[in-house]
């Protein structure tokens, strides 16, 4: 479970906004809180006239975005950073981790074309075949927030806790004889 930084979560509540009853998204699929639909199952399926607390909203985001990174995190097989993982997030959130799974945003950055990558967010821009001003505004968000750099987090390639202490008391003490 790779953790979700607070970038990631704070571009997707931007972008679906916060509505505490029921509507209809652009695509015309019934929703409620933070874009949370049936489709995500996290425990709640939005019905007409629904009501839920911005608690529960909060609830059922943080239980959909956790669902979806963990689901994408398994597609991913090139090093990743915090913010290159949080873009991805939200668009898997948005789009559903199946489009993500068949996306060219994907299948650049896991063949280590980041720049590719990187346009290739641009690319999931409509709704029932429409080009939306709001889509395209979230994409870019998306693919800046993928650009900004930081750390790589993957566990597999990060230096264990014994090998940097390891390597400190050798600088300190294994230098000279």
């Amino acid at each position: 479970m790779r953790p979700i930084n607070r970038a990631t979560i704070d571009l997707i509540k931007e972008f679906e906004g916060l509505r505490l009853h029921t509507y209809t998204d652009a695509a015309g699929v019934l929703t409620i809180g933070y874009g949370t639909t049936a489709a995500a199952g996290v425990g709640i399926v939005p019905v007409p006239g629904m009501t839920i607390t911005e608690a529960e909203a909060e609830y059922y985001l943080e239980q959909a975005v956790q669902k979806f990174a963990d689901q994408i995190d398994n597609m991913i097989s090139a090093p990743i950073n915090s913010n290159q993982f949080g873009a991805f997030v939200s668009l898997a959130y948005n789009i559903g981790p199946g489009a993500f799974s068949r996306s060219s945003a994907l299948r650049h950055f896991n063949e280590g074309d980041k720049a590719k990558a990187a346009d290739a967010i641009l690319l999931w821009n409509k709704a029932g075949g429409k080009v939306l001003r709001g889509l395209q505004r979230r994409r870019a968000a998306e693919r800046a927030l993928f650009l900004r750099p930081t750390p790589i987090t993957n566990p597999s390639t990060a230096p264990s806790f014994w090998a940097g202490l390891i390597k400190a008391l050798l600088a300190l003490f294994g230098g000279k004889k």
